[in-house]
């Protein structure tokens, strides 16, 4: 089979590997598409720092090939599953009580059953899983169901929040993220500005049933949310940028008592100055969140399958594997929503 590994910045090279033998209790996964995430395309830049060579991938799609002998639950040869990455320990406090999204030990750079080298392992052909990882979707493409991932995590996030019907809720950036925030928000009853300084992810997000939109380029951001917001502030803002420096000035656009999710990773991790005396008076929290778990999965896997939330504008374009190196250069330079590797475009003859 065929796998795309990192061997440096802006070095990926495609490997012939042997298809992974096996065990009993776990099931080989087919992989139809693997979306290239923000992660991936840091590891890509060299932004984000990982031992050579890498294996990432792991917004993926595919269909069950083999199932162990020991396997048991609702599985079939031929179902199609979206597989939930498997980068928590499961024996901390934190997944023992169903936070795996927060587990001590997650590690990105775990070695997976089979593959050559470390890695999340979803840019190669096959990939074994454990069952407890699979869920199923239906009614989709692959393409689309790839995107379940990012949804999974926008869920948590939103959950995090507790955004309520009637909420003012500020979406700090317009890429995938901030438009999957914005669908989720809506449909739990929010009154949702996006901010975005590209005018037509602006448009995209008034498609998607923003009521407002605001480029902080062109309008002064703090106006016009006092103005959406009958002079309270955002009850809830949503910053899916990686620009911490936004950080201060946006808690001025925040409601009392409000709060602020910081949902991308921030690189580089610099301090930012906040006015804590700020924070005491006006009672605003500011959390984080990152990844999900497997609650999350479950519903992100039927929002897409049965249209509750589209992510057809997300997709932006599709690769086969043997393009990998040209889809990553797109990814990193353009303001493409998601990249598509789709490996069928060019499926080998490799046998389980």
């Amino acid at each position: 089979m065929k796998t795309a590994v990192f061997h440096d910045v802006k070095n990926i090279v495609i490997e012939e590997v042997p298809v992974p033998e096996v065990p009993g209790d776990k099931l080989l996964l087919r992989i139809d598409t693997c979306a290239i995430c923000t992660w991936e395309q840091r590891v890509y830049t060299g932004v984000k720092k990982v031992d050579y060579p890498f294996i990432g991938g792991h917004e993926i799609a595919g269909e069950i090939v083999h199932i162990g002998d020991t396997v048991e639950g609702d599985w079939s040869k031929g179902d199609k599953v979206v597989f939930g990455t498997n980068l928590a320990c499961g024996h901390c406090y934190y997944c023992r009580i169903g936070e795996e999204q927060n587990c001590l030990n997650f590690d990105h750079s775990k070695q997976q059953p089979g593959l050559p080298h470390k890695g999340m392992g979803g840019l190669s052909e096959y990939l074994v899983v454990d069952p407890a990882n699979l869920f199923h979707y239906q009614h989709v493409r692959p393409e689309e169901a790839s995107l379940t991932e990012p949804l999974s995590c926008v869920i948590h996030s939103v959950e995090t929040a507790e955004v309520n019907f009637g909420d003012y809720v500020l979406i700090v950036g317009a890429g995938i993220m901030g438009m999957l925030h914005l669908q989720l928000a809506k449909k739990r009853g929010a009154v949702v500005l996006v901010s975005d300084p590209n005018e037509e992810r602006l448009k995209l997000a008034t498609d998607l049933g923003a009521n407002a939109v605001v480029n902080p380029v062109k309008e002064d951001l703090e106006e016009k949310v006092r103005g959406f917001t009958e002079n309270l502030g955002a009850q809830i803002i949503f910053n899916t940028t990686p620009i911490s420096n936004l950080i201060p000035d946006l808690l001025n656009s925040l409601s009392n008592t409000g709060t602020m999710i910081l949902y991308s990773s921030y690189y580089p991790d610099e301090p930012v100055g906040i006015k804590f005396d700020h924070l005491h008076k006006t009672g605003q929290k500011i959390k984080g969140t990152a990844n999900s778990n497997k609650r999350d999965f479950i519903r992100a896997t039927r929002l897409i399958s049965h249209g509750i939330v589209d992510v057809k504008p997300f997709v932006s374009k599709i690769y086969p594997l043997s393009q990998i190196e040209a889809a990553f250069e797109e990814a990193v330079n353009s303001e493409a929503f998601r990249i598509i590797i789709d490996f069928e475009q060019e499926r080998g003859t490799a046998t389980c």
